[in-house]
């Protein structure tokens, strides 16, 4: 046996698994659609924490689906951060329209602070309720979201609960690579897992992350990783530190969000996380853009190329990716016929891993919304992933 057919079948093995850790992952995730909203004995007071830097074209819409939310005992706090264009202007407009809308400014960035994390941070200090949700300032909400969120939240004693969002752009290759993107991370991440005692799974989601005010407190909240740019999953990752509960479902009919309007835009948006991601190592990435190499780009050029045996055995990884992506897609609410981009969208990935990472070291730092973030101090926070290190 040629060391093509022995390498073809190693890969179908580790292919086959893959999938079938995913479908059977993705089986066991329950929606946000099966709870119901129960009338709780005390509602508890929710204060829904909004960050917003030079949102003005997507903060109106995502605000008053807040303000539709049919759970009465709510805040809605926005922290405009440092924002150029007219988003303070609209949110103080909202606020005298709507007395229950509370804005915060912040003019001033501390040291060794991330925008975004001291947003939320100053955000968690000005609240009010026992419970407290960060979302971003681009989320539509179904109206019952909070109601059933709250109620699942109490009733099964969270400390912690995430939900997944669905990206509601356009186009057959920017949703296959949204589709890739978060179908590689939630491979790292396991959201099913997440409830399972003794798991050392976690998460954390930007648009929908609810905690309890006593479990923020005890994690030290947003200043336990002032300069993490993945600041949702790392949230998710001390919760699971501190021995809390947490758990995830699936909410693409209750959160939606225009995650990425264009591909460009998606390239620019991972620019400031995805070297995070590898704990700004250059060989951890290298050992990334290798492992999808392998396992996305080998089997399409082994199935065209390779002869006999091994030429099958391509075949059917290619084939196990598929049904990985519908897996994936039918968790995120993405139409399984993009699944033909997928054939793209790893050279894709790989750019924008190569690119980030080039970026990052030659400037030496990120550059995020004006601000420019130095590569020294990113290196100090805790990495996402240990399995990594």
């Amino acid at each position: 046996m040629s060391f093509l057919t022995i390498f073809s079948v190693l890969l179908f093995l580790l292919s086959l698994c893959t999938l079938l850790l995913i479908f059977l992952g993705s089986r066991k995730m329950k929606s946000l659609g099966e709870m119901q909203a129960n009338v709780l004995p005390a509602a508890p007071l929710v204060s829904i924490i909004v960050p917003a830097c030079n949102e003005e074209a997507t903060l109106d819409p995502a605000l008053r689906s807040l303000l539709k939310q049919d759970y009465a005992n709510r805040e809605i706090i926005v922290i405009d951060d440092r924002s150029t264009d007219g988003t303070y202007d609209l949110l103080k407009s909202l606020e005298q329209e709507f007395p229950e809308i509370r804005v915060e400014q912040v003019t001033d960035l501390p040291c060794q602070w991330l925008g975004k994390n001291h947003a939320l941070y100053w955000g968690a200090k000005q609240a009010r309720g026992q419970i407290l949700l960060f979302t971003d300032a681009d989320i539509i909400m179904e109206p019952s979201t909070l109601s059933r969120a709250v109620t699942y939240f109490v009733d099964e004693e969270l400390d912690h609960f995430s939900l997944i969002f669905r990206n509601v752009a356009q186009g057959g290759l920017l949703n296959a690579m949204v589709v890739d993107a978060l179908g590689g991370l939630f491979f790292l991440l396991r959201p099913w897992n997440v409830r399972k005692a003794g798991s050392r799974a976690f998460i954390g989601v930007g648009a929908f992350n609810m905690i309890s005010r006593d479990a923020y407190r005890q994690l030290g909240g947003h200043a336990s990783f002032k300069m993490h740019p993945i600041d949702d999953i790392m949230l998710g990752k001390k919760v699971k530190q501190q021995g809390l509960s947490q758990d995830c479902l699936l909410g693409g009919d209750f959160v939606q969000v225009h995650w990425y309007e264009t591909v460009s835009e998606m390239v620019r948006g991972l620019m400031k996380n995805i070297f995070a991601l590898y704990s700004y190592r250059v060989s951890h990435a290298a050992v990334a853009v290798f492992g999808i190499m392998v396992m996305t780009v080998v089997p399409f050029w082994g199935l065209l190329l390779a002869q006999g045996t091994a030429r099958i055995f391509f075949g059917l990884t290619l084939l196990c990716r598929f049904g990985a992506f519908f897996c994936n897609a039918h968790a995120m609410k993405v139409r399984f016929t993009f699944f033909p981009w997928s054939l793209v969208t790893p050279y894709l990935i790989i750019c924008i891993v190569v690119k980030a990472v080039w970026t990052t070291l030659a400037r030496q730092g990120i550059d995020w919304r004006g601000t420019h973030y130095s590569l020294q101090e990113l290196k100090k926070e805790e990495p996402l992933f240990t399995l990594f290190t």
